[in-house]
């Protein structure tokens, strides 16, 4: 795994060893950034479901002003931070926690990363938390990867399931806070 461009460009980051952890595949996570390239300089993120970290350290080398990594594993914690340290990038906070725990701390972000683990019982749960707990800044985006036949659920407005896209096996939905004009 690579830093594919930014002020990081090319950096190797640190893969788990196991199947523990599964990061995005390089084909998806370039088609993902080439959805929100335009939606990234200046960004606060949250990369929730962190595992290695490397869709909030691209995020930041891209230009987000700054990344919150959430995971639960201790792994994956030891991933992001060593990560963090190896692009040399600012902007970037780790946390060991739960997604619906840290989803109720009350703050916002421009853009989210929603990569859960495939087989995650409570998924339907966790995006009704973050409607909930109203974490997208208006116009803000919610970047989901999920295997190609989860169904993801519609939200109230003014949240809003977007567009899907599918790359082999993986699907990517995209959800946005609509702005109140």
């Amino acid at each position: 795994m690579r830093i594919i461009t930014g002020t990081a460009r090319g950096r190797k980051l640190r893969e788990p060893d196991g199947n523990a952890i599964r990061p995005t595949t390089g084909m998806v996570k370039e088609a993902l950034f080439n959805i929100i390239q335009f939606d990234i300089e200046g960004r606060k993120v949250l990369d929730l479901f962190a595992g290695t970290g490397q869709l909030g350290i691209e995020a930041l080398s891209r230009g987000a002003a700054s990344c919150d990594f959430v995971d639960n594993s201790k792994t994956a914690y030891g991933l992001v931070r060593a990560n963090l340290a190896s692009g040399e990038l600012d902007g970037g906070r780790v946390f060991q926690s739960d997604a619906g725990s840290f989803l109720g701390r009350g703050e916002q972000y421009d853009l989210v990363f929603f990569d859960p683990p495939y087989d995650l019982k409570n998924l339907d749960q966790i995006i009704a938390k973050v409607v909930q707990f109203d974490i997208l800044h208006q116009n803000g985006i919610m970047v989901c990867e999920t295997m190609l036949e989860t169904v993801l659920p519609d939200v109230p407005a003014p949240y809003k399931k977007g567009r899907e896209y599918r790359y082999g096996k993986t699907k990517i939905t995209l959800y946005t806070k609509e702005s109140a004009e």
